[in-house]
């Protein structure tokens, strides 16, 4: 097992990504450890988008809350994680003051992780844990490549695999809110 030379810490990230030397890079932390957000592929970029502009066109007229797109959240007072979901919801009873000069001092309500093919799906779960540990209610991690899906839920040891088929649901967070994966897979 490697040995980590050092904690990083929210503050740490923050600096990193006002540096002119990283003007491009984006980061998160999971235990303090750093890791680089690799930039998105444009199917990526595609299948976050449309999942984005079905979430909104949902959440919009009926004023549930916010939607979001590479956001960086935080937990309060854990200064060693910070993640930054493709596509994000905050629920209206839990929203705050937007945060303009930093990252959102709470976890998202939803958290949506497109898979890239440059992350392994240990990487992927591993963000859904921290999720739904530091209080998100649902996660969603969508695999463009084998048109799949993973539904994660707080306070269930199960995921929910779906095919190609499947249709991912708002729950408890957005009620009556449906998506077939054939309208954001390509």
């Amino acid at each position: 097992m490697a040995t980590q030379e050092r904690v990083y810490t929210v503050d740490d990230v923050w600096r990193l990504e006002q540096e002119p030397r990283h003007p491009t890079e984006k980061y998160y932390l999971i235990d303090g450890e750093l890791c680089i957000k690799m930039a998105p592929s444009e199917l990526h970029g595609e299948v976050a988008s449309e999942i984005a502009r079905h979430l909104g066109n949902y959440v919009v007229p009926r004023d549930l809350g916010r939607v979001g797109v590479e956001v960086g959240f935080r937990p309060p007072g854990n200064q060693e994680c910070l993640l930054l979901p493709d596509v994000s919801f905050i629920g209206k009873a839990r929203m705050t003051t937007r945060a303009l000069t930093t990252y959102v001092p709470q976890m998202p309500d939803l958290a949506v992780e497109v898979i890239s093919p440059s992350q392994s799906w240990a990487q992927v779960r591993r963000k859904a844990e921290t999720y739904l540990r530091h209080g998100s209610a649902l996660v969603w991690l969508i695999d463009p490549q084998s048109q799949s899906a993973e539904v994660w839920r707080r306070g269930t040891e199960q995921r929910e695999v779906l095919g190609s088929d499947g249709e991912l649901s708002g729950g408890d967070i957005l009620p009556g809110f449906r998506l077939s994966l054939r309208l954001i897979l390509p």
